[in-house]
């Protein structure tokens, strides 16, 4: 999908030099040591990009190794590698290694530190967006929706504001969450890691972030423009953290592995810039109420307050669409206080007569499911009103496939008929009885 839903988001500046960074150079010293005693790396540009630092701030933390007698250059030029100059740990290089090693695993590319976060953060904010109904109606192509369920998702969603959706199951929260998350369509620069009172806490995450495909330069062309950024970013689309059942309140805190002695972000971190669906709410082991209540702060203020190891607590910005999805009533899961702070609430009902046979002729022509005359009115005049015509839109996906598994074990074309509508309705439906104990 090729949308821009908002201009180019301003990238991240690199850095020209170490003190561009805004990091201590006892840090970046630590992580290219660590680096090259993981990695084996012995070149320059190699560990420039093993660490996210352009050539020329990277050749200043190596001289500096070198002037504390930590890296040695190896004397060997690589003839392959235009003539560089390998460089290697010397023993002191090897023992300062291992003993930062031993307070924390981590190496690879430097941190951004949190302020700079915070100010890219601003820079590509989800609710900077400008989202049309034309890019919204996009991301929803594959919908068939009530007409007025759009003009009430396109203010929510470019208000980078909370949503509620709630309604009967069946009825596609999940896939109009997951058509949002489609319509946004432009991308952002997510940090491989951030760093907070000298820790590092790692960001980037291959299963939540979709990498961007890097433009690459016309050789010909005298300008050289693309991928001139900081490279301890990723040019990433924007992200979607979609939870469910299994969402707990610990998966909203700092994860700290003991062993590694390293942090990984919680969710809504990661999930900054996009947004964060919180799926089937009310199934989940910790209440509704109590896991909104953790969001109260977030989505009040813009900022989540986190804490280390130590106890020490720290905030960092909050910048996520978040959209709650639910078969419950609000008023059955949420005091008003919680109501309160979720700016849109959004009813899901079932489809209309005239939209369900829309979506049931839709998923027929999709599983190639000839459709009969008589079968459907059976379906429409004799089934429906024994549960007062309620429809959803799983039932025609659900009714068809019903009837493909049967004619694929009967041996017979794929057809309709109202013999095999009975048979697929009596699987939709568990009849109430008493089972004999």
């Amino acid at each position: 999908m090729n949308m821009q839903v908002t201009p180019n988001v301003i990238a991240p500046t690199a850095p020209r030099n170490l003190a561009e960074t805004g990091l201590s150079l006892v840090m970046m010293r630590d992580i290219l040591l660590k680096t090259m005693f993981r990695t084996n790396l012995d070149l320059v540009s190699q560990l420039a990009q093993q660490v996210a630092l352009p050539v020329p701030a990277t050749q200043e933390l190596i001289d500096m190794g070198r002037g504390q007698k930590l890296i040695e250059a190896t004397g060997t030029l690589h003839a392959t590698s235009g003539n560089e100059m390998g460089y290697q740990l010397t023993e002191s290089g090897k023992a300062r290694a291992l003993d930062a090693l031993a307070q924390s695993e981590y190496y690879g590319a430097m941190p951004v530190p949190l302020e700079s976060y915070r100010e890219q953060v601003k820079r590509q904010s989800v609710r900077n967006m400008k989202l049309t109904r034309d890019q919204l109606m996009q991301g929803m192509g594959h919908l068939i929706l009530p007409e007025d369920l759009i003009g009430n998702l396109g203010p929510a969603v470019g208000s980078g504001r909370s949503i509620l959706m709630y309604g009967p199951p069946g009825n596609g929260k999940s896939s109009i969450s997951n058509g949002i998350r489609d319509a946004l369509g432009d991308r952002i620069y997510i940090p491989r890691a951030i760093e907070y009172s000298g820790q590092v806490i790692t960001v980037y995450d291959p299963i939540v972030h979709a990498a961007a495909e890097e433009a690459t330069d016309d050789p010909n062309s005298l300008r050289r423009t693309s991928n001139r950024y900081d490279r301890r970013y990723v040019h990433c689309q924007r992200p979607s953290v979609i939870t469910g059942g299994e969402l707990t309140l610990d998966m909203l805190d700092l994860s700290y592995n003991p062993v590694a002695r390293t942090y990984q972000a919680p969710l809504q971190l990661k999930s900054n810039g996009g947004i964060f669906i919180v799926d089937d709410l009310g199934r989940q082991s910790d209440p509704p109420q109590k896991l909104v209540n953790r969001w109260i702060v977030p989505l009040e203020e813009s900022r989540d307050i986190l804490a280390l190891q130590s106890g020490e607590k720290f905030t960092v910005p909050f910048d996520t669409l978040v959209i709650f999805s639910t078969n419950f009533h609000p008023n059955e899961i949420f005091d008003g206080a919680a109501l309160r702070r979720i700016f849109f609430k959004i009813k899901i009902d079932g489809p209309n007569q005239e939209n369900y046979l829309k979506i049931f002729a839709m998923i027929a022509r999709k599983k190639k499911m000839p459709i009969d005359q008589a079968a459907m009115v059976h379906l429409l005049k004799n089934k429906y009103p024994t549960i007062n015509n309620n429809y959803a839109n799983y039932q025609p996906v659900f009714l068809i496939d019903q009837m493909i598994a049967i004619c694929e074990f009967e041996g017979i074309p794929y057809q309709m008929s109202p013999e095999l509508i009975d048979r697929a309705w009596a699987n939709m439906f568990v009849k109430d009885e008493k089972i004999a104990k």
